[in-house]
């Protein structure tokens, strides 16, 4: 049975319990009690590229349709109705029609209608007087010509061609509907939803307060009375306090390989679920500035990477190497590794790769005696520091000197917007596993996302063929043609596609970890304490 195979088979599990009020008899009851990796840039989703985000305050809102959060791996068949009752799509699948749920309030007890929608779309597209500070997911939407609403319970996407990942998108943690009567400005740091959850309080660098949201439009959920984070930059600080009791729950999936044997070694009644989470350690080079202007010193670092050297020595053996789409099985877009392999660069001869990356660096004037110095960019989490250690030391087989240069969560995003780095060491987590949102946010010329500025306009052409394509297996056969260019373009190198791990607490009940979105998942209006 095949990796996939066992965990679908263990999400219907789930999904049967979790049905069956008889079977796991939930209580109501207590506050969820979790450490949070680092501070979240700010409280607005629409605003932020981070899980540092998303875990935190996707409890607080809605979106249309949802993934569902008992099943394990996120595709187009696990979408379930959230604010949306039911959906349907015209004849050409241009129009999207949504029938909304009624009897909906946002929490400050104002009436949820369609003209929400509107405005959250209006948003996103900058067609407001009120704007959004940064909008890193604007590319998802490119496709929306416009939204409108023919009564307060019904609202309609118009596209300007079909785009059948368009329910995919929405159904990320990404896409919560924003209300129209609050302010961007006080969204990010006073959300107002809809969701099973209220925003209490959050104190930067300690802390995030949830309360349950008494009139929410489930009668029976959440079962919980809140949810509490506390911010803990030490990782291994924050495991200790959850071996110790004082965390019910790590932050998802915080807890490396490594650190999984010990904890179990410690508290070996604690649950715990190693996954993948479609995030991937991937390098971002500056194109336009020295030495990275030059392609040839481009190639020799691609050349550099021994990536099985990173996965025994971060995860003792536990990740994948592939392309820019999470690999099978676990994800449901990626390239085959036959298909990998023969790509320059991903090939098994480690050793030849090095030399021709010597060969190209003295070119370019660097030798043993001249190395190019630099410094690696990263980010202040353990995710991002130990691989970046990692290929400091790689970097010293082709020439390159490199020291390392650690930024904190609240100014990563903005350093490499300014484009203020030679070389990150970066992680991308996808938001949703479909190759619309990994190539438009990641590598289309204008995104936010794209940081390293990657623009190439004969591949994004072929962004949008793929993207209309109804047929799974044409469409299959074309994500890959454009991941293979891409790869072989060096656009945004993928070392590793990472696995780690989830504990909680035995008492802890009801959550599924999913394995092919770090975005998804987090509403917890399912999950209950088995104590009270």
């Amino acid at each position: 049975m095949g990796m996939r195979s066992r965990i679908l088979i263990g999400g219907m599990m789930a999904a049967m319990l979790l049905s069956s009020g008889t079977a796991l008899a939930q209580k109501s009851g207590g506050v969820l009690r979790m450490f949070h990796r680092d501070n979240p840039p700010s409280t607005s989703i629409h605003e932020e590229s981070t899980a540092s985000t998303v875990v935190p305050f996707m409890p607080v809102f809605n979106n249309l349709v949802l993934f569902d959060p008992a099943t394990a791996q996120n595709s187009a068949q696990s979408i379930v109705p959230d604010l949306a009752e039911a959906w349907s799509w015209n004849d050409d699948r241009t129009e999207l029609t949504f029938k909304l749920r009624q009897g909906v309030h946002w929490h400050d007890g104002l009436p949820f209608t369609s003209a929400d929608v509107e405005c959250t779309f209006n948003l996103l597209a900058a067609r407001t007087r009120d704007k959004l500070r940064h909008n890193p997911r604007a590319a998802w939407y490119r496709n929306i010509n416009y939204v409108h609403s023919t009564n307060n319970h019904e609202v309609t996407i118009y596209l300007n061609r079909p785009q059948p990942s368009l329910l995919s998108l929405l159904a990320s943690g990404f896409s919560p509907i924003y209300p129209c009567h609050i302010p961007a400005s006080q969204m990010r740091t006073r959300p107002v939803g809809t969701g099973p959850f209220k925003f209490d309080s959050f104190i930067p660098f300690e802390r995030i307060k949830l309360v349950r949201n008494p009139d929410y439009w489930k009668p029976d959920r959440p079962y919980l009375d809140g949810i509490e984070f506390t911010i803990v930059n030490s990782s291994s600080t924050a495991l200790l306090s959850f071996i110790a009791g004082r965390f019910d729950m790590t932050f998802p999936w915080e807890v490396t390989i490594p650190q999984l044997k010990d904890t179990r070694r410690r508290a070996s009644k604690v649950a715990c679920e190693t996954t993948s989470m479609n995030n991937n350690t991937n390098l971002l080079v500056n194109r336009d500035a020295a030495p990275f202007d030059n392609p040839d010193i481009r190639r020799a670092l691609t050349l550099a990477l021994d990536r099985k050297a990173f996965i025994s020595a971060l995860n003792d053996g536990e990740a994948e190497i592939g392309g820019n789409l999470q690999p099978p099985s676990d994800g449901m877009w990626g390239l085959p590794p036959e298909k990998l392999a023969a790509i320059d660069g991903y090939g098994p001869d480690v050793s030849k790769n090095r030399e021709r990356a010597r060969a190209l660096m003295v070119k370019a004037g660097y030798s043993p005696e001249r190395p190019l110095m630099l410094k690696v960019v990263t980010r202040g989490i353990a995710l991002y520091k130990s691989p970046a250690q990692i290929l400091i030391d790689q970097l010293k087989e082709i020439h390159i000197q490199a020291t390392l240069d650690v930024v904190e969560t609240s100014h990563w995003f903005t350093r490499l917007n300014r484009k203020d780095y030679a070389i990150a060491l970066n992680t991308t987590g996808n938001g949703v596993d479909d190759p619309d949102q990994a190539f438009y946010e990641n590598f289309s010329c204008r995104s936010e996302r794209n940081y390293n500025g990657y623009c190439n306009p004969e591949i994004e052409r072929l962004f949008d063929i793929q993207s209309a394509e109804l047929d799974i297996e044409k469409r299959r056969e074309l994500v890959w043609e454009i991941d293979s260019r891409l790869l072989a373009d060096a656009a945004r190198p993928p070392i590793m596609w990472n696995r780690a791990a989830t504990c909680w607490q035995p008492y802890v009940k009801g959550y599924v970890a999913q394995v092919n979105s770090m975005s998804n998942g987090f509403r917890f209006e399912d999950v209950w304490l088995d104590r009270f």
